[in-house]
């Protein structure tokens, strides 16, 4: 076997769960083999370069072996061997990461927390009573 389709591949490659998975990520052209978008039935060769972009970091590997089956994890990783550029890449993005503020910081709104509810169920028992307006009452 000299040639494979890419979407095979990559499943083969442990890169995707599904090959649907695989093709369906090609089709959104987040997928390049030599530097040009692949499709699906894109044929790759041993020594061609394969780019990946997941979660905002582009992965970058050399074919190194074919093989139409998926097989356990040791023998998929000998399939390819990532590029040093990719692999420190994978690092920085590994790093903002560890360093990057909790998103749940950022909330402003939404439900409020119990220290919050009772400082809403507070003002309104002291301030307005069982009125459900703020309209000044007639009652002369």
């Amino acid at each position: 076997m000299d040639r494979l389709r890419i979407d095979k591949w990559l499943w083969s490659a442990r890169f995707y769960k599904t090959r649907s998975l695989a093709a369906e990520e090609i089709g959104k052209g987040r997928v390049a083999v030599n530097g040009q978008e692949a499709k699906p039935a894109r044929e790759v060769r041993v020594g061609d370069t394969v780019s990946m972009r997941r979660e905002s970091v582009t992965r970058t590997v050399v074919v190194k072996g074919l093989s139409a089956m998926r097989g356990p994890a040791p023998v998929a990783q000998q399939l390819y061997e990532e590029t040093p550029e990719s692999l420190k890449a994978r690092e920085e993005a590994a790093q903002q990461r560890r360093l990057a503020r909790e998103p749940a910081l950022s909330i402003e709104h939404g439900r409020p927390t119990k220290r919050g509810r009772r400082d809403l169920d507070e003002a309104r028992r002291g301030g307005w009573g069982d009125r459900w307006s703020a309209s000044i009452d007639d009652d002369d």
